[in-house]
């Protein structure tokens, strides 16, 4: 592992340049009424759920079409100012913020799904189509795309930050899903990455290159993802456990024998407090595994007999089903639920969420230490992992206002990336590096690795105009 980052605020660094009038002027007179100026919508674009505060963007151009993407970033590479790609505002690492200033390009309004290829198992839209809008439209041809961060995301976005979520285990993330893209790049050039065949060797991947890329590199226009067949049977279970501990053997346990579960989701004894209070539910205030099983009839249950013989040996208790669609869809809405549940416990709150993510084998070394300094801490957090690949999250509920509560946060953030790092892990499974893990990619990459990735920025956006000011400084 490379040397460990020194700890700081990791407040964002605030250095904006000029948006010229004309260019003002020319937007305007480009997209019309499409193209706002007004405090209220650019502060609405100037913020996400991050804890970070930052400046709104100069305007706000909303694209109806890739030539609209291409016209705006064209415009705003003619006078080198930045742009911001924007899709639902859900980021939680900072990546909408206009550090350095700048025009946000608003793609919700690109929200076609553009082609249904059932038989070839892909389907292509824009990226302002969130998830569930997805799954809507597909739901006839007995097909799912399987990518769940939670939070209704726009499939642009979640390219751009390379998302995962509740069902990596399983069908991977966004990395494996996305077989090809549209990109404007910071030229203004519309170019095409991947087709919809299921492998190639032609050329340098540039579509695993624009996946994560977090508007860095290009503005996303078009997305080609793969779907699966809907599984013939679908159970989901609770089961709650004498620790969390016990909880995370039982995964562990789960995975290392190659049960092939879908979903594996650990939530704390306080998170389930939170859920029970926003969700108005009755789950017992223990931690608890959230899991589902996906195939056939037989396998579903083969596969439930396996994990509950495998919790039992830990002390999991109180395993209950839920089979029917309306089951799951309430206990699964409550684990969505989860950060928002959280924020409402402490009322004017911010969270600092983290998102390591380890090999599956030292996740308990990494999660009960984190776990016993967080309460010796003091601070409230709540605690959720798709911990079936490695994956958890703690939320660090603090109060904006009072510095001291930022410095324990942060403290307690950075230990939890030093023993991941450590422990051969990342400082980031899915969120992605945005303005908070800044530091802590040098850690985990090096200089050389993190060199050769500006070398590539430089190379692809000379003036420095596409959200600039995130992943790494120039």
């Amino acid at each position: 592992m490379n040397a460990p980052t020194p700890h700081s605020h990791l407040v964002p660094e605030i250095n904006q340049r000029d948006v010229p009038e004309a260019l003002l002027a020319a937007l305007k007179s480009r997209f019309g009424a499409n193209c706002s100026t007004a405090l209220a919508v650019r502060e609405q674009h100037g913020r996400d759920e991050s804890s970070f505060v930052a400046p709104p963007p100069a305007a706000v151009v909303f694209a109806e079409s890739t030539q609209d993407v291409a016209d705006a970033v064209k415009l705003a590479s003619d006078f080198s100012t930045p742009v911001i790609p924007f899709g639902i505002g859900s980021s939680l690492e900072g990546h909408l913020l206009a550090v350095q200033g700048g025009i946000s390009i608003d793609v919700s309004r690109m929200n076609k799904v553009l082609a249904i290829n059932a038989e070839d198992l892909t389907v292509t839209v824009q990226p302002g189509v969130t998830r569930k809008q997805l799954n809507e439209a597909v739901k006839s041809t007995g097909l799912f795309f399987p990518i769940d961060p939670g939070a209704d995301a726009s499939i642009g976005g979640m390219s751009a930050t390379r998302a995962s979520g509740t069902n990596a285990v399983r069908y991977g993330t966004m990395r494996e899903n996305v077989l090809a893209l549209e990109v404007v790049t910071a030229s203004g050039e519309v170019i095409r990455t991947g087709t919809r065949a299921k492998k190639s060797s032609a050329g340098y991947d540039l579509t695993r290159l624009m996946v994560g890329s977090e508007g860095t590199l290009g503005v996303i226009t078009e997305v080609t993802v793969r779907l699966y067949p809907l599984p013939e049977a679908i159970s989901a279970a609770i089961c709650s456990f004498p620790s969390i501990e016990a909880a995370v053997r039982t995964t562990i346990q789960v995975i290392q024998l190659g049960v092939p579960i879908a979903r594996v989701e650990l939530i704390d004894h306080n998170t389930v407090r939170m859920v029970n209070a926003h969700s108005k539910l009755g789950l017992r205030e223990e931690p608890m595994l959230l899991m589902e099983f996906h195939g056939s009839p037989a396998g579903v249950k083969e596969q439930a007999e396996t994990v509950q013989e495998i919790a039992s040996e830990f002390g999991g208790t109180a395993f209950e089903w839920a089979t029917t669609p309306e089951e799951r869809t309430r206990l699964w809405t409550a684990r969505h639920n989860a950060y928002f549940a959280a924020i409402q416990s402490r009322p004017g709150c911010r969270a600092i969420s983290t998102d390591t993510c380890v090999p599956i084998s030292r996740l308990a070394d990494c999660l009960l230490d984190s776990v016993k300094e967080a309460d010796a801490s003091g601070l409230p957090y709540f605690l959720v992992g798709h911990v079936g690949d490695g994956n958890f999250h703690f939320g660090y509920l603090l109060d904006p206002n009072d510095p001291k509560e930022r410095e324990v946060a942060e403290q307690l953030n950075h230990q939890l990336v030093a023993r991941a790092l450590a422990l051969e892990g990342t400082c980031t499974g899915e969120h992605g590096v945005g303005l908070h893990k800044m530091e802590f990619l040098v850690t985990e990459a090096g200089v050389g690795a993190v060199d050769m990735m500006r070398t590539i920025k430089r190379a692809l956006d000379p003036k420095n105009i596409m959200n600039p000011g995130k992943i790494f400084a120039m």
